[in-house]
């Protein structure tokens, strides 16, 4: 091949190297992100949350330094950001396997072996002597990526990776929701266990008092069964307590991959909720959708299912490289004279007719890629419907807190003025009982009312997507709601 004719190979290489097959990648404009109804308010937002950005941190709205150290210790030995570590690492190794493949490539062989080679093979009639010979080359070559092929396995990978990180993320705030809803669970075990045991004195009280009572001749064997029976089912919640206490304890053990004596001190007699004392922050649909990884992780599946519509139609597409051989075969003694040199220069063309299915997996991906925008579509569509649930269900435990709130600061004054009788001789001891034990069983109404706006809150910050920027952002100043 002339130096003319090499001239014109390269520039059509270079040429043909800007096409690409298959389609560029663009977000629908029919997708359901672009939807403006799901970018503005919250739908069931109400008077409890305010449209201000979700900080990344957002456990350390609730103030409390031992649950930050769980966090953190959480986030530094999980096991499962572990697994996420590794794939997002093996997922960047497929990127540079992807950027490798193509372009330059190169090879060195060498060989000896003792050959007895056929005669007739170099048209001789008489036997070719035994010999030592042996093989040494060394050979270069330029694969064009033609028509994008390569590149758009690039695509592919790039997308993977990045939907990879997105699953990492996931991961990541799955974590810390998880570890402040143990953390949680331990809190309220300890405080509603503590009212339970209250109430259980109480009823001890009530039901030594009634025995009294028979034994007087002021009461009767009913009243005194009654009693019992109660007494005997309110000691009966108490190992409820100590289990869901237990739970969360054991729960908080394998976030942090820990024994439970090593977890931060106090963490197991923790007797108070986490509370956040302020308004917590939303922001709106377009913020949510842009800040929860699992849309992106769709979005990302979605450009990769893209990518591969032209990885699987530049399979109908010839390759073509071009390369140079030199090396030295021959009788081992004469290994790099002039009469075993050989080289060679020129372009490579390889072309499979495009059969046994090729444009059949072409539709496979065109197909898939279908299936990926359905997903993306339907996980836009879930992180509205989350959080708006979220939202309402949030709205109406706070609702009903509030509602017990009453409830309870009534059960109190009866309670308190039912005393001040008793202390006056113008009520009975028992009335007095009874009236104590009605306001501590609000208590505890009260209380698991506390726990339910807790984990409400939890469901919503999850719903919400926050916790996995890399940029952190400390908390705002505590207001009042």
């Amino acid at each position: 091949m002339n130096h003319g004719a090499r001239l014109a190979l390269l520039g059509l290489g270079l040429l043909l190297s800007a096409c690409q097959v298959g389609p560029d990648y663009q977000l629908p404009k029919d997708a359901a992100l672009q939807r403006p109804d799901l970018q503005g308010e919250l739908a069931g937002k109400g008077a409890n949350v305010v449209s201000a950005p979700v900080p990344g941190d957002w456990w350390r709205l609730y103030r409390d330094p031992r649950l930050d150290q769980l966090v953190q210790q959480a986030l530094a030995s999980s096991t499962d950001l572990r697994v996420a570590a590794a794939n997002l690492a093996r997922a960047r190794a497929q990127v540079d396997e992807a950027q490798a493949a193509g372009g330059w490539g190169g090879g060195v062989k060498a060989g000896v072996e003792r050959l007895q080679e056929s005669g007739e093979a170099f048209l001789l009639p008489e036997k070719v002597p035994v010999a030592n010979v042996g093989n040494l080359s060394i050979s270069t070559s330029y694969q064009f990526d033609l028509f994008g092929t390569l590149q758009r396995g690039i695509e592919a990978a790039k997308a993977n990776a990045d939907a990879t990180q997105a699953a990492a993320d996931i991961a990541r705030i799955t974590l810390v929701a998880d570890v402040v809803r143990a953390y949680t669970q331990v809190c309220a075990a300890n405080e509603e266990r503590e009212i339970a045991e209250h109430s259980l004195d109480l009823q001890a009280q009530s039901t030594e008092l009634t025995q009294r009572l028979r034994d007087a001749g002021r009461g009767d064997e009913t009243q005194v069964t009654r009693s019992q029976t109660q007494f005997k089912s309110l000691r009966a919640e108490l190992p409820r307590y100590e289990a869901a206490r237990q739970s969360g304890l054991f729960r908080l053990s394998m976030l942090l991959a820990r024994p439970v004596d090593q977890l931060p001190a106090g963490t197991a007699s923790c007797a108070e909720l986490p509370h956040i004392a302020q308004l917590l922050p939303v922001g709106d649909g377009a913020a949510l959708l842009k800040r929860r990884p699992d849309v992106r992780q769709a979005e990302r599946h979605l450009a990769a299912a893209t990518a591969q519509i032209g990885v699987a139609t530049g399979a109908l597409y010839p390759d073509i490289s071009i390369g140079a051989t030199i090396g030295t075969v021959g009788i081992l003694d004469n290994l790099g004279k002039a009469s075993t040199n050989r080289w060679g220069f020129g372009p490579v063309i390889s072309w499979t007719v495009p059969a046994n299915g090729a444009r059949e997996r072409i539709h496979e991906a065109e197909a898939t890629s279908q299936a990926a925008l359905a997903h993306f579509d339907g996980v836009v569509l879930n992180a509205i419907r989350e959080t708006q649930t979220g939202l309402a269900q949030y709205s109406a435990q706070l609702q009903r807190r509030d509602a017990l709130a009453d409830a309870e600061q009534s059960a109190q004054v009866a309670a308190d003025q039912t005393h001040r009788f008793f202390q006056a001789g113008r009520a009975s001891f028992l009335a007095d009982l009874q009236a104590t034990r009605t306001y501590t069983d609000m208590r505890a109404q009260l209380a698991a009312a506390n726990t339910q706006v807790a984990m409400s809150q939890i469901d919503l910050f999850l719903a919400l997507g926050g916790g996995w920027e890399s940029g952190r952002t400390q908390a705002p100043p505590a207001t009042k709601p």
